[in-house]
């Protein structure tokens, strides 16, 4: 007796801790390498290798393992302890130990009826409906053999009056092989008379367009969501402005071709102004310090950039930093009597997945602030990236073999209530994923007997009632009610074993939406 209560009291006080169960492909893991990785990682895109498939995860899994635990991928140049932007391409830090427990657990492919389908993506752009102006490049073929090209073409926009730019996406014709894309506005003919002086279409430029007047409007990478701006703000394309584009194309695919378009949406009446402006300039002697930009062959350098607001608010909505190959680091800040604002830190610069960022919400900037940004460079042959081996002085210019040092601020007047405006309200959810808000995917199996998965994602927490309707609307069952669901993917397993023979519409309540499928019961 006295040794059964010994055991019971241990028991109580060392309880049995069970193994963690390992997560598994279909639950676990395919909805991040959907939601994450396949959007670049399929079929005549740019990345080297699909994931589409548990076996080509499968294939891939320790450099998965590797990549997403080092935070190599998804690329996010910008450090988010720093400060945090829209549209972020990361994964959580449960997202990456669900990885690499997977990985280190043997990869278990677990049960496929509860898997997410496999992602369908558009070839014809994100945004929805039909864009006011599209633009498209002739029939390129790439030169790009045993270095990059930085084509630009020139396209008029045949506008007979000024349009407010609210949203607009790059749409690459051959997504294998265009690595990104920066959108001008040239109203000069500068860039025109560049493509008109090279053979063939467009003409090769590596630090911009060739024209210092040309409007930069936003740019694309791989994996990238478009642009959209908040409603009633918008981005001034002059009347008969040629559009141009810089498209990025890497070594080795010579002899492909591409076509990329452009498509814009634009507001019905006028909007509030927003303004790109690189007010941080390295060719103004007054914000760049020490001047000129130049960095000894063999030597390292940093240099710091100062613009002070003028004596009027700013709302700043975005910014776009720009180095060239030397650019090691670069942050951008403003300050403010004694309050600092957190704009970007790219501590390892990679001019290949440059962006344009938005902020998650508008930022006030005060009259008579300053904004800085501090810029590192290494000219050495520690630097992979340089140019030239061995390393040359390197000064400030458009070549491959110069440097810049620029930030872009996206900006407007401000009004009274502009830093409570949200551009991307689900920054700390990841939103350039493929899955987005709330989505209720095919039910499996269909037709049902016995058991049913209902399969759905939710960007945010949330309740939610799942029922059965017949085709007049009427409650035939109710599966779940007021269920509270936690983001992220899930399948759930009901019976239906109990509902008549026929046709119903499964239904899915939130407090947001109603979602609805087809559903056929037979037994």
């Amino acid at each position: 007796m006295h040794k059964k209560l010994l055991a019971a009291a241990l028991v109580l006080l060392f309880p049995v801790i069970s193994p963690a169960q390992t997560p598994n492909w279909s639950t676990d893991v395919a909805p991040i390498i959907y939601n994450h990785c396949s959007g670049c990682h399929h079929s005549g895109n740019i990345a080297p290798f699909s994931l589409m498939t548990y076996q080509e995860t499968v294939t891939h899994g320790f450099t998965i393992k590797d990549q997403v635990t080092n935070h190599i991928m998804p690329p996010w140049p910008p450090d988010p302890n720093y400060s945090r932007l829209a549209h972020e391409r990361r994964l959580t830090d449960a997202e990456i130990a669900k990885i690499s427990d997977w990985v280190s657990g043997g990869m278990p492919i677990g049960d496929t009826t509860l898997a997410p389908p496999q992602p369908v993506f558009s070839v014809d752009g994100d945004l929805p409906g039909t864009a006011d102006l599209t633009v498209q490049i002739p029939a390129y073929t790439s030169t790009a053999d045993t270095g990059d090209v930085y084509q630009c073409f020139v396209i008029p926009s045949g506008l007979l009056s000024d349009k407010f730019i609210t949203a607009f996406e790059a749409v690459p014709a051959n997504r294998a092989i265009v690595h990104h894309v920066l959108v001008y506005a040239d109203t000069t003919g500068a860039c025109a008379a560049l493509d008109a002086a090279s053979p063939g279409p467009g003409y090769t430029n590596f630090g911009g367009v060739g024209s210092n007047d040309a409007i930069l409007l936003g740019g694309w990478v791989p994996g990238s969501a478009p642009i959209q701006y908040p409603n009633n703000f918008g981005v001034r394309i002059p009347q008969n402005a040629d559009i141009v584009l810089q498209i990025h194309y890497p070594a080795g695919t010579v002899g492909q071709m591409d076509s990329t378009k452009v498509r814009f949406f634009f507001a019905a009446n006028t909007v509030r102004d927003v303004y790109i402006v690189p007010a941080l300039n390295y060719l103004d002697n007054s914000v760049l310090s020490p001047f000129p930009l130049h960095i000894p062959a063999d030597d390292t350098a940093t240099f710091t950039e100062t613009y002070t607001i003028p004596p009027v608010d700013f709302s700043l909505l975005g910014v776009a930093p720009h180095m060239h190959l030397i650019g090691h680091s670069i942050k951008s800040f403003n300050v403010a009597a004694q309050d600092t604002q957190k704009i970007i830190n790219i501590p390892e610069w990679d001019f290949h997945w440059q962006g344009f960022y938005l902020l998650p919400r508008i930022m006030r900037l005060a009259a008579g602030s300053k904004m800085y940004a501090s810029a590192f460079y290494d000219n050495t042959i520690n630097n992979p990236e340089n140019p030239s081996m061995p390393p040359q002085d390197v000064f400030g210019g458009e070549a491959t073999t110069d440097e810049m040092m620029l930030v872009y601020f996206v900006f407007a007047l401000y009004q009274p209530g502009d830093e409570n405006i949200i551009i991307d309200s689900t920054v700390a959810l990841n939103t350039a994923t493929y899955y987005h808000g709330q989505q209720m995917f095919s039910p499996h199996p269909n037709p049902a007997s016995g058991q049913l998965v209902v399969k759905y994602y939710f960007e945010k927490d949330d309740a939610a009632d799942i029922s059965l309707l017949d085709i007049s609307g009427r409650t035939v069952k109710k599966l779940a009610q007021n269920m509270r669901v936690s983001n992220g993917y899930h399948a759930t397993t009901y019976t239906v074993a109990d509902v008549p023979p026929g046709m119903y519409l499964l239904q899915l309540k939130t407090s947001q939406q109603i979602l609805t499928k087809k559903l056929l019961i037979q037994h």
